[in-house]
């Protein structure tokens, strides 16, 4: 009987990445995206048929079996195909950028072909689709494992470094969402309208936002409705059911549910309290200049 031992080497050391989203993606004449950038990478990888990025205002076509990687805070958007869709898997990925081992620095973005001996990395990728799909209560962490795996063989086969990603910075996604709301917190607003205005995914939006502002964009939907219902109580006579659907309230009952969630009263409780406040601050005001 034989036997052989391999002897293993250390694992480089691992960055602190976390996986975003994983999205299976259909480009085709009616795709309609426009130019933005991410503080995180990503990478795309066609599974069918030919397309086109727009990447830092250059054109760059793409097939079956491209590797796309694009660093953090570089622009760029998918264009559809007039003549037959396309098809890719993405991945919004947290914590690194990719380096070349053959240049300087960090780079905008590289495209790789991937023949059968990286197929790892094309295998890796499906897995990882096949996963999210499933919707399963762990698929999150296994996804995140598969990635690690997946970062493993990019840098085998394709000679990329990973490298920490540069200090986040506020998107322009981010500040266009919140000026969004602002100005149009009493129309009808979801989460999915609010991603197509701005041309990202919704998960990816959630995840910027409470790095943005600390609470997801329906919650401060919520609470810029709510804050401006407050004002409306305080200032005219409206009565509540008009105030709701003011700041945008089709319901009143969910309305008043939301905003006995925030003050622990009801918008009536809260009128009579503001307006007993006023008389007190009147009355004090009276009796100091008499």
């Amino acid at each position: 009987m034989s036997n052989q031992r391999y002897s293993m080497d250390p694992p480089p050391m691992s960055l602190p990445v976390q996986l975003l989203y994983v999205t299976c993606a259909r480009s085709d004449k009616d795709w309609h995206s426009m130019e933005h950038s991410h503080y995180f990478a990503e990478l795309f990888f066609i599974t069918k048929g030919e397309g086109c990025f727009i990447i830092d205002n250059k054109r760059v076509p793409v097939r079956e079996r491209d590797l796309v990687l694009v660093n953090p805070g570089v622009s760029h958007t998918e264009l559809g195909n007039k003549k037959s869709p396309w098809e890719y898997i993405a991945l919004g990925i947290e914590g690194l950028q990719f380096h070349s081992q053959e240049k300087k620095g960090p780079y905008d973005y590289s495209i790789h072909v991937l023949g059968q001996s990286q197929s790892r990395i094309s295998d890796c990728l499906m897995q990882m689709a096949s996963e999210a799909r499933l919707e399963e209560p762990d698929s999150g962490a296994v996804c995140q494992k598969l990635l690690e795996l997946l970062l493993l063989y990019i840098t085998r086969y394709t000679r990329q470094n990973i490298l920490a990603a540069p200090p986040k910075k506020v998107t322009k996604e981010c500040r266009f969402v919140e000026q969004y709301i602002n100005e149009h917190y009493f129309e009808e607003i979801t989460l999915e309208s609010l991603s197509l205005l701005a041309h990202i995914n919704k998960y990816y939006l959630v995840h910027a936002f409470k790095a943005y502002k600390g609470i997801s964009p329906i919650g401060y939907l919520t609470q810029k409705r709510l804050s401006e219902a407050m004002h409306l109580l305080e200032t005219t006579n409206y009565p509540v059911t008009k105030i709701s659907g003011m700041v945008g309230y089709s319901s009143q009952s969910y309305f008043s549910q939301a905003f006995r969630r925030m003050t622990s009263m009801s918008p009536n409780e809260y009128r009579k309290k503001n307006e007993r406040q006023m008389l007190e601050n009147k009355q004090d005001f009276d009796q100091h200049t008499r």
